[in-house]
């Protein structure tokens, strides 16, 4: 069985970054993570973000307001970041407080610095197949690995557990422009394991550790587990059985160390596409004329 480990993919997709920012000198792409007081999960997030950007030549800033922010001030510090032309992409690290209207940052999100799909305008990109939005990074992440080790997606059999706009969802649109003939379940699926069984690509995104054992995958089908659980020892466990599905598959991720790894170097080739989006080149010079040979209209800032 080939394991499908993170790192390689991550790599190819650092190269891309330092490409940039090493015929660019002088561009810094900038990221702004916003957080709402200081729950575990977030600032181990936002602490991975900053330690891989900084490898990639890209810079991170955290932007931290207390949990009992009010709305007025949280909306205030919201505007002031987006206006900002220094950076060049936003995430938020949700859910947000009760007391913040979330509807109404999203409204007001610039589509362009929206590197994790959050917005309206992003996310009926990705459903409508526009090469331009940016879909959710995790999502994405599943695409790359596939990509990175040759596995055909072209005419294949691909099953989703899980229906989420951060995963199940969107990650059946990034398949459809593949090719793939694309099948969501959930937890009201008749028959799962037999459903799931008939896929080439299946895909763990039901948030339940361990659920998906042999008796789901098909033989030598590859196995993408999105899931990131902790387990009744304290151990970091995914969706996937590993002992179990890997008597059946021909690839599959390892968690940790697989789809995870990806999905931060996702996020960072989003941020450099951002910056591409926005930044006026005209007064830099590139170390290789021929960088940027896919044409751009740097008249997309006045879409912001």
């Amino acid at each position: 069985m080939l394991e499908l480990r993170g790192k390689l993919v991550a790599d190819q997709l650092k190269d891309k970054c330092l490409d940039f920012v090493n015929k660019y000198n002088g561009l810094l792409p900038t990221l702004a993570i916003i957080r709402v007081g200081e729950k575990p999960d977030d600032v181990a997030y936002e602490r991975n973000i900053k330690k891989r950007f900084i490898s990639y030549g890209l810079e991170a800033k955290t932007y931290e307001m207390p949990e009992n922010v009010s709305n007025e001030e949280f909306q205030e510090t919201f505007d002031f970041i987006n206006r900002d032309p220094e950076i060049h992409g936003i995430i938020v690290m949700r859910p947000l407080p009760k007391q913040i209207d979330e509807k109404a940052m999203l409204m007001k999100l610039n589509p362009l610095k929206d590197v994790d799909c959050i917005t309206p305008a992003n996310v009926a990109g990705v459903m409508s197949g526009d090469p331009e939005a940016f879909a959710p990074c995790t999502a994405q992440a599943v695409v790359e690995i596939l990509k990175a080790y040759h596995i055909p997606m072209e005419g294949k059999n691909a099953c989703i557990i899980g229906r989420s706009m951060v995963v199940g969802r969107p990650l059946a649109m990034l398949l459809l422009k593949e090719n793939c003939t694309v099948t969501i379940c959930h937890s009201k699926t008749e028959e799962l394991q037999e459903v799931s069984r008939k896929a080439d690509i299946l895909v763990a995104a039901v948030g339940r550790p361990k659920m998906v054992n042999s008796s789901y995958v098909k033989t030598d089908a590859a196995v993408l587990d999105v899931g990131i659980n902790v387990d009744k020892d304290g151990n970091l466990v995914g969706d996937c059985d590993w002992d179990t599905v890997t008597l059946n598959a021909g690839a599959a991720t390892p968690v940790p160390g697989g789809v995870g790894t990806v999905t931060t170097a996702v996020l960072a080739t989003h941020v450099v596409e951002a910056a591409k989006k926005q930044i006026d080149f005209s007064g830099f010079k590139a170390t290789e004329d021929s960088y940027l040979e896919e044409a751009w209209n740097p008249t997309s800032l006045s879409k912001k």
